[in-house]
């Protein structure tokens, strides 16, 4: 069921946003060569407490229910160079959860454009989620920013509604699903999180229940803001 959250709830989920972006800032100046995964999640966790919050993601459930998720935040790499962070926060029962992608050092042209279009293209969603449009739109225009470059659109993992759990109704893909989906109205969040690859659309999860990578082995990136729909427009509440 799909709620749409008073200005309270509201409220709260801003100050979560407002941590998790805190977080991402902290984990990006800790970004160098020779840091490792733990030293970041150690960073993350000791921030988002000391904000009054609790982790998302520490203890998550997955696939596995004997397997829950062991980091508060999720970190993706590929050769030490590209990063992708993915942090969640509970502010009194209420989320928020956003991503960015780094790279170590200057990227190559092709690794910056992916880098650059998958933020272009979530921000391009999060214009199209205004009342009176659908889930559909929002689709659309994320695949529209992928699609003149031919990028992968990973379709196993999308966006979602967010407020007292992390992931709620709407489903929201990354790409045009024939459906036109909820209608939009003033009160309902949402996180939207394109995933480009310079490959595949297929992904997999490895034998330890946590890690996903694509099938073909491309290089990938991930950003993702939360938002709520408002009578003036989209509001990002993990604003950077």
């Amino acid at each position: 069921m799909v709620t749409r959250k008073s200005r309270a709830e509201i409220e709260r989920m801003r100050r979560a946003g407002a941590i998790v972006a805190e977080v991402l800032d902290l984990v990006e100046a800790e970004l160098k060569p020779g840091v490792s995964t733990a030293h970041l999640d150690r960073i993350a966790e000791r921030h988002i407490r000391a904000s009054g919050a609790v982790p998302s993601f520490l203890d998550y459930p997955g696939v596995n229910p004997r397997r829950p998720f062991p980091g508060s935040i999720c970190v993706s790499i590929d050769e030490g160079q590209i990063v992708s962070i993915d942090a969640g926060a509970i502010v009194e029962g209420w989320h928020g959860d956003g991503a960015r992608t780094f790279y170590i050092g200057t990227p190559p042209p092709e690794i910056a454009d992916l880098i650059d279009c998958t933020r272009a293209a979530m921000m391009a969603g999060i214009a199209a989620a205004v009342p009176g449009n659908y889930i559909a739109d929002i689709s659309g225009a994320v695949e529209d920013v992928a699609a003149p470059k031919h990028y992968g659109i990973i379709r196993q993992f999308v966006g979602h509604g967010i407020g007292t759990a992390m992931h709620e109704e709407p489903q929201v893909p990354n790409f045009r699903s024939g459906r036109k989906g909820l209608r939009l109205e003033p009160g309902i969040c949402l996180a939207i999180e394109p995933m480009f690859t310079l490959g595949t659309h297929e992904a997999k999860i490895l034998p330890d229940d946590w890690t996903v990578v694509t099938k073909d082995g491309s290089l990938a990136a991930h950003f993702e803001h939360s938002i709520v729909v408002t009578d003036s427009g989209p509001l990002i509440l993990t604003a950077e």
